[in-house]
């Protein structure tokens, strides 16, 4: 299915190699540990408060319609998050999800009333250590009774209990898995939940942006199908973002690794530091183009990723320039490539250096310079 022909099918054959991988459900992977490790502590807090335990959902399949991904969770219909540069496309209704919060309203539809569901999600864009087209987060949902307030409790302060459950649970979360560290709140905007919050913690003196959450906005409540009045929260997270700073691994690319050296690492339900292995030497080549009218930087590092996969560590621009008579722009680009398990030959990135300029050629319609 994801190799079906349409106009909108952007979804190049290294994505595609991914689907159905998950990473997420891989016992001795550091994704998987820390999945479970919430897991258990969410319902270990759920079992002292006397609540329903969450359910585990991991095993949906990641392609989604539009109305799941973007017009269920209130996504503007002009918002960026829908271009063909952000997301991958499999027809006009059909992609591969962009969030775990795609299963929000099914879900919920379904009857379940607590819930954490994590899956492997997908993004156009830029190439570096801490970016990769394919990532995995978690989405997490409760539901409130009427029980659980007083009858004759106002709506905004209803909404307010669960604002003040939420972060009191999260703000455990991020003691749990970081230790004991500092955490501050702050407001957000995300469209499917009102109000929204940020959590984040300072760890090794440094405070990381940890999950987005908020109490589930009403429209999403009607878009599930529930009785007006419903109330719930709703948090998300990112996998790789949490293991990459518990684990101390340096490139997102490594979750992928099947070399030995990185596998035999982690065991089951551990967190402990990544040790590096022998880095092997990096090299790197420059293309630089004339823009086109009809350019997004997004579709240059897919462009890179297509044709160079996991052996581009990065791309980055060195170089803008706008021509003072005619007005065109130009951009140079540095990718530096480096295989995570051996060392690459110069006639190996020869050839995929002149793929990608040809792609740029022929795909964005760029004049190389």
């Amino acid at each position: 299915m994801i190799a079906q022909k349409h106009p909108m099918n952007n979804i190049s054959v290294n994505v595609a190699a991914k689907v159905g991988t998950s990473l997420h459900r891989y016992s001795h992977s550091p994704l998987c540990i820390v999945k479970r490790n919430i897991e258990s502590f969410c319902n270990q807090v759920a079992l002292e408060r006397g609540e329903t335990p969450f359910t585990i959902v991991d095993d949906l399949s990641p392609i989604v319609t539009t109305k799941q991904c973007f017009d269920d969770l209130r996504v503007p219909p002009d918002h960026v998050s829908r271009s063909s540069s952000d997301t991958y496309y499999l027809s006009d209704t059909l992609l591969l999800r962009a969030h775990t919060s795609a299963h929000q309203c099914s879900l919920m539809a379904s009857g379940e009333t607590s819930f954490l569901c994590s899956g492997d999600v997908y993004r156009r864009d830029e190439v570096d250590a801490s970016h990769y087209p394919v990532f995995h987060q978690m989405e997490g949902v409760r539901l409130y009774p009427d029980s659980a307030f007083p009858p004759d409790m106002p709506v905004d302060e209803r909404k307010a209990v669960i604002a003040a459950d939420l972060k009191d649970i999260l703000s455990r979360l991020a003691v749990h898995l970081f230790g004991d560290v500092e955490v501050r709140w702050a407001n957000d905007y995300f469209p499917f939940t009102e109000p929204s919050y940020e959590l984040e913690v300072k760890f090794n003196d440094t405070w990381l942006e940890v999950l987005g959450c908020g109490v589930i906005h009403d429209d999403v409540i009607h878009n599930a199908g529930l009785p007006a009045g419903q109330l719930g929260y709703a948090f998300g997270l990112g996998l790789e973002r949490l293991a990459m700073v518990l684990f101390g691994i340096p490139d997102i690319r490594l979750f992928w690794s099947q070399d030995p050296r990185y596998l035999d690492q982690f065991q089951e339900g551990n967190i402990t530091k990544f040790v590096p292995y022998s880095k092997y030497p990096m090299c790197y080549k420059d293309v630089s183009f004339w823009l086109p009218e009809d350019y997004h930087v997004n579709d240059l590092h897919e462009v890179v990723r297509a044709q160079a996969g996991d052996l581009v560590e990065k791309v980055e621009m060195f170089d803008e320039f706008t021509h003072p008579k005619t007005g065109r722009s130009s951009q140079a680009w540095r990718i530096t490539y480096r295989h995570m398990d051996r060392s690459l030959t110069n006639e190996e990135v020869d050839l995929i250096q002149v793929n990608i300029r040809e792609e740029l050629t022929t795909q964005l319609k760029v004049e190389l310079r």
